[in-house]
């Protein structure tokens, strides 16, 4: 990756496009600098130092925003809502003809989901910044939103601060729209990469004291921290890589004087092809009860709804267990989504090509989908390991590194496709041409 980064620093054009990208993440981390009027930034980072260790959304949204989150700046909410959107909208077109039709229609049709996609991002920033600054609101113990009480000052305060966030994400789409159009990579996933990757000097500077502290328990444990880290990002790659290729055959026909196919190739099938959204959406899920405390407060000890929050703390066995079932299900149900078997299979057909041995048609269509269960439940384990690993190393060494796993899953995979692109562009500019 640092050759495929040098190589392409020495192209002129992929320069210009490699510093406008950093010139835009810079613009991004000042932006996550920004406060927002009217909130205590000190009371709200004692608050959530406090809440951290609970599992809720909110600690899954600080990670996609890069910690901006829980300091509450103009970027806090990040690229959450619009990966959230584009879930949404990708999950919908497979349900809804109209916009099923839209993604069939070419450049043009995936412009206007684009669109969609942009406006829905906005319709749910506008609701987290409102559901954010209630629950500031409802904080026992501490005033974190500063206002006099009165009634005017109070909505007028509701309405900077949530319009501050919503402005802060628009500011995140835009921001990601530059990368694609002028940039390296997919805008969003930059951005996502650059908020995790700027939390890594607080981890490190947090090993570091730790060593220095020269207690025997730490010594021995920060080298172990550091070996499955290492660990970790080889197996990710390894498994980000790791695909099925199923030889495809096809027919040789002739028309006029010239023969057509003949040819033997295959199709590649990731063992990983659904990336980190199965975890998004079982953190999505398993955050609900944890999220649901912050709105209504801490219930009374003994009833019903105080031991379902317990067995869904984030240190809990039935957590960790749920967690990874939802993992696996999510998984396969994603794939089923996004793979079609049938049509794999009619294509084949329609283009005279066919896996040697299987028979066109139906055969062929469940020897796809037979391949595509095995795939599926391998990456599925491999997603839930890399998810509940750190649930299991915290509650063995008693040290927090939740979503550790996710973050590291985000910025590998942002990384082996960010230098895919470079490669695929170096390739064309070193390409001769038939004119040479």
């Amino acid at each position: 990756m640092i050759e495929t980064f040098r190589n392409a620093w020495k192209v002129p054009e992929l320069r210009r496009k490699l510093l406008f990208t950093f010139f835009i993440i810079v613009i991004y981390r000042i932006g996550g600098s920004v406060p927002v009027p009217y909130l205590d930034s000190a009371a709200l980072n004692t608050w959530f130092q406090g809440s951290k260790d609970s599992g809720d959304f909110f600690s899954y949204l600080n990670v996609l925003s890069g910690g901006n989150f829980s300091k509450a700046t103009l970027m806090a909410l990040s690229v959450g809502p619009y990966i959230n959107a584009q879930i949404i909208i990708q999950l919908l077109t497979y349900a809804l003809p109209p916009l099923e039709r839209l993604s069939k229609e070419g450049m043009e049709g995936r412009k206007t989901l684009n669109k969609i996609t942009k406006y829905t991002a906005l319709g749910i920033a506008l609701f987290q910044g409102w559901a954010y600054y209630r629950t500031l609101m409802n904080v026992d113990g501490q005033q974190i939103v500063l206002y006099t009480g009165q009634t005017f000052e109070r909505y007028f305060t509701e309405i900077i601060i949530v319009l501050c966030f919503v402005a802060g994400a628009s500011l995140t789409i835009w921001l990601g729209d530059r990368i694609n159009e002028k940039g390296i990579g997919n805008g969003v996933s930059m951005l996502l990469f650059a908020g995790i990757i700027a939390r890594g000097p607080d981890a490190v500077i947090s090993l570091c004291k730790m060593m220095a502290t020269g207690d025997a328990k730490n010594m021995i444990l920060v080298p172990i921290i550091i070996v499955v880290f290492i660990l970790m990002i080889a197996f990710i790659i390894f498994m980000n890589n790791a695909e099925r290729r199923i030889p495809i055959q096809y027919a040789k026909r002739v028309v006029g004087r010239k023969q057509y196919g003949g040819q033997n190739t295959f199709i590649p099938i990731k063992i990983a092809m659904s990336g980190v959204l199965p975890i998004i959406f079982a953190m999505s899920f398993m955050s609900i009860p944890a999220t649901l405390k912050l709105f209504t407060g801490a219930p009374k000890q003994g009833t019903f709804y105080a031991g379902l929050l317990k067995w869904f703390e984030y240190d809990h066995p039935f957590y960790a267990s749920l967690y990874f079932v939802l993992i696996i299900a999510f998984n396969y149900f994603y794939v089923s989504m996004s793979y079609n078997p049938i049509e794999i299979a009619n294509n084949l057909r329609q283009n005279n090509g066919g896996v040697p041995g299987i028979r066109p048609g139906k055969p062929t269509s469940d020897y796809f989908q037979k391949i595509l269960s095995k795939i599926t439940l391998v990456g599925a384990v491999f997603l839930g390991i890399i998810a509940i690993f750190p649930i299991i190393f915290t509650v063995i060494t008693k040290m927090n590194i939740a979503m550790g796993g996710t973050s590291i899953l985000i910025v590998v995979s942002v990384a082996l496709e960010t230098a895919r692109t470079m490669e695929s562009q170096m390739m064309m500019r070193h390409h001769s041409g038939f004119l040479k």
